[in-house]
């Protein structure tokens, strides 16, 4: 799909409607920078926003339908826009309370959690595999995001895989945190129960005072500016780094399991 031809379809309804950015932003809860954004093409729509603005404008879902059509040939609609948002990110907040986060990935534990259950084609794991590793280049750029994760201890003993690929994955996490813009914390299975057991999340911390927060879950994710629900994940995210080890302390841990593993 030509973004360009969802943009001019987007001021045309919002023109049609004569709904100014800033009566839209109001109805749909985004912030009229982002409807801005958006609309000058800095910004790549995302599902959610196209589902809320076909519902304030009264276009009968044609702008979700126009974004849909590029599902099959990228990754999911709603994420297409998340790798901008995190090459602009100046820092990076991830907990992952099930599996590695996808920035740390190594190739084959990637391909093992995408063909996980057998829900898409080769091509299509190769694809996604593909557009995940892709992200990482932003992990060794001349200016890199600082990139704070929190992984659940969980995920550090659960064989994806298999335990070859794992033990590499645990040594690729070690490596990953010899870089000085990358800190890693664990939460220990004897927290028991936290803030965030009902999924992970990424803060995004844009330039000034710019936020974003991107969840995903079984079905599809979304990526939301809503103050309301940023600031109630900052408190948790907060409760987590404060129950999480220590670096050095997540450090050792890593290398116990890679030994054990």
């Amino acid at each position: 799909m030509n973004i360009e031809m969802w943009i001019r379809a987007l001021k045309a309804a919002r023109a049609g409607a004569d709904v100014s950015q800033e009566a839209l932003a109001a109805a749909i809860r985004w912030s009229p920078s982002t409807v801005a954004a958006i609309e000058t093409g800095r910004r790549r729509p995302t599902m959610e926003f196209a589902v809320a603005a076909d519902q304030a404008l009264g276009t009968g879902g044609l702008l979700a339908s126009l974004l849909s059509e590029n599902e099959a040939r990228g990754g999911p609609s709603w994420f297409e826009s998340w790798p901008g948002e995190e090459e602009r990110a100046v820092r990076l907040c991830y907990f992952e309370p099930c599996l590695v986060p996808g920035l740390l990935q190594t190739e084959e534990y990637a391909r093992a959690v995408v063909s996980a259950g057998g829900l898409y084609r080769s091509d299509r794991v190769e694809h996604l595999v593909s557009l995940r590793m892709s992200r990482q280049r932003l992990l060794h750029r001349s200016d890199p995001p600082e990139c704070v994760f929190v992984i659940d201890e969980s995920a550090l003993h659960r064989p994806v895989g298999g335990r070859a690929v794992m033990d590499r994955q645990l040594g690729s996490l070690l490596e990953a945190v010899e870089l000085p813009q990358v800190r890693l914390h664990v939460l220990p299975l004897g927290v028991g129960a936290h803030a965030s057991m009902g999924g992970g999340f990424v803060l995004a911390q844009l330039s000034g005072d710019d936020r974003l927060l991107c969840l995903d879950n079984a079905a599809r994710g979304q990526i939301a500016d809503y103050p309301e629900w940023i600031g109630l994940v900052q408190r948790k995210w907060e409760h987590l780094l404060g129950e999480a080890l220590s670096e050095s302390a997540s450090i050792e841990l890593i290398n116990k399991l890679k030994v054990t593993s």
